[in-house]
């Protein structure tokens, strides 16, 4: 090989080169984790006799069965449900709150505009278990500050803990949290928006609520798909909250979500397998739905160009 070859050789090499190191990390701590699950959730424990001693417990191929057995089970099927009900209620506001702060924000009226965006967006920062357990002090009776002001005014005591407010307590926590995330991110798509166009709009005489609703709305959509993409992603793998509020009330089951029922299996029962094929399944329901979310919001943007 001469030397020109050789330059050649490695200038063409020189992109996988640097692909190398990211390559093995996702080899190492994401697609061989999740081929291993795979690999669990086709297999089952075997117990022979009194399952005592060595070779009375054995690892052998399940087939489908556990996938099967994830599919009948009640406590997933109801944890699927109330993850439905919770996610129908934190979606539409959260975004709906960082769509309404982010017009306001962009606005060439507002005041202290970087102070107001810290302000929103610093309970992000704040990790969700730590969230959940300032929350959880605040829904207690017993100790909640607001909960003293209503007993001192005569007022009812809602409890947020059971039943129905329980769905409106776990959202709350969610939407606190996540809006200031999402602002940021329908804002900068906001400020990358031509002031030209605002201009236009104004001299054929557009009021701020119209260039609002027509032009700033229809503009930003790639970015509220995105954030509703990311938003239905973290309602699916809701785990911190109930489980970070369930020692304050008997209403939160060690299966009250999805992965909650993951994690009781893999964790309080042993069984590893079935945890895996119930994770599979998870991990391929949010994959469809995020792709056929994903292809909808494509499709009507083709169509839309084409008018």
């Amino acid at each position: 090989m001469t030397r020109a070859s050789r330059k050649a050789y490695g200038v063409k090499g020189a992109p996988y080169a640097f692909l190398l190191p990211a390559t093995i990390l996702f080899l190492l701590f994401f697609a061989l984790p999740i081929g291993y699950a795979i690999w669990l959730s086709f297999h089952k424990v075997k117990v022979s006799g009194l399952g005592l001693g060595s070779g009375a417990r054995k690892e052998v191929w399940a087939g489908p069965e556990n996938y099967t057995d994830a599919l009948t089970d009640s406590e997933l099927v109801d944890g699927a449900l109330r993850v439905l009900g919770y996610g129908c209620i934190v979606v539409p506001v959260m975004l709906g709150l960082a769509l309404v702060f982010a017009l306001m924000l962009d606005s060439d009226k507002v005041r202290l505009a970087p102070f107001t965006r810290l302000a929103i967006f610093l309970p992000y920062a704040i990790p969700g278990v730590v969230a959940a357990l300032l929350w959880g002090f605040l829904y207690l009776p017993d100790v909640s500050p607001f909960f003293h002001v209503l007993e001192k005014l005569s007022l009812p005591q809602p409890d947020l803990l059971d039943g129905g407010p329980l769905y409106l307590a776990l959202s709350n926590i969610a939407v606190w949290g996540g809006t200031g995330f999402n602002m940021i991110v329908i804002y900068t798509s906001l400020q990358a928006i031509p002031a030209e166009v605002y201009e236009a709009a104004k001299l054929d005489g557009a009021t701020p609520l119209q260039i609002a609703l027509r032009i700033k709305i229809p503009m930003v959509a790639p970015s509220l798909v995105l954030t509703f993409f990311f938003s239905i992603i973290a309602t699916l793998q809701v785990f911190s909250e109930p489980t970070t509020l369930k020692p304050l009330t008997n209403s939160v089951s060690t299966t009250w979500s999805p992965l909650m029922k993951v994690y009781q299996d893999a964790f309080g029962k042993g069984d590893i397998h079935a945890a895996a094929a119930q994770a599979t399944i998870i991990a391929l329901a949010t994959l469809l739905l995020s792709f056929g979310f994903l292809r909808a919001a494509n499709r009507r943007h083709k169509r839309e160009a084409a008018r």
